[in-house]
């Protein structure tokens, strides 16, 4: 991959890093599709480079939070939603290496991820414009907080996204959680999953080759992306960050059914 090529992946995730800590999507539901449509890289190279900027961008945004006493992260349902998250990033990953290595084409599995994206990403979007008028729930049982961020870490993994919008929905709906809680709790959750997922990645030896400085330059756009956002994140309301969102989802549909159609039929 050229220096140019490079730089081109660090400008998409240093914009999609800033609108994923604003959203609290983790930015890989953006980068991904994005990299995707370049056609710059394989499929299981561009889904690793985007969880690893993903990672450092959570880590970065959790970590600043923590670190500044903030209080938006509620460790009651966000470390076991976290732990859960942490086992389906594993299997998720698990899941995209035998996809990958059964499909006699690796476009297929591109295909099959964007197809998946699209319709999550069409739901979400569903759900987002009607939960006002949705009654949300409380739940507040460990088990239950465990099982819901085991589906989201697999996921997550599996689409190689990082969280993505259904992780919004998910604390909307399942812990009547309002837009900013739920990003800072999203952004937490993406953070456990993405870091299980790099270390199954590495301790299987299933790294796919890419180029050195292209990882280096994703993540400092990651992190870059990650402070910027989480300063814009501060000086919006909640329904300023819902229309964005509302947006934002709207463009990754139409990405993602482009990608379907150009891994499998196209």
């Amino acid at each position: 991959m050229s220096i140019l090529q490079s730089l081109l992946f660090f400008a998409v995730s240093f914009f999609a890093s800033i609108v994923g800590a604003i959203c609290g999507i983790g930015g890989g539901v953006i980068i991904k599709p994005v990299l995707d449509l370049f056609g710059w890289a394989s499929v299981s190279a561009i889904s690793f480079l985007s969880g690893c900027t993903v990672l450092a961008m959570s880590c970065y945004s959790v970590g600043r939070s923590l670190a500044a006493g903030e209080k938006a992260v509620d460790l009651h349902t966000g470390t076991p939603l976290a732990i859960g998250g942490a086992v389906g990033g594993v299997i998720g990953k698990q899941l995209f290496t035998a996809i990958r290595n059964a499909a006699p084409d690796p476009d297929m599995v591109g295909g099959v991820q964007a197809v998946c994206l699209a319709l999550v990403t069409l739901m979400t979007l569903a759900y987002t414009l009607k939960k006002a008028r949705i009654r949300t729930k409380k739940i507040d049982s460990a088990a239950l907080c465990l099982a819901i961020g085991l589906v989201l870490g697999i996921m997550s993994s599996f689409l190689g996204i990082g969280g993505g919008p259904i992780n919004l929905v998910v604390l909307f709906y399942f812990f009547s959680m309002d837009t900013k809680t739920a990003a800072a709790n999203s952004l937490y959750v993406i953070l456990f999953s993405q870091l299980a997922s790099l270390i199954a990645t590495l301790v299987t030896g299933t790294v796919p080759p890419f180029a050195a400085h292209t990882l280096v330059l994703m993540v400092l756009g990651g992190i870059g992306g990650g402070m910027v956002g989480r300063k814009i994140n501060k000086r919006l309301d909640g329904d300023a960050v819902d229309k964005f969102f509302t947006a934002l989802m709207a463009v990754i549909i139409a990405i993602s059914v482009y990608n379907a159609w150009r891994y499998l039929g196209g």
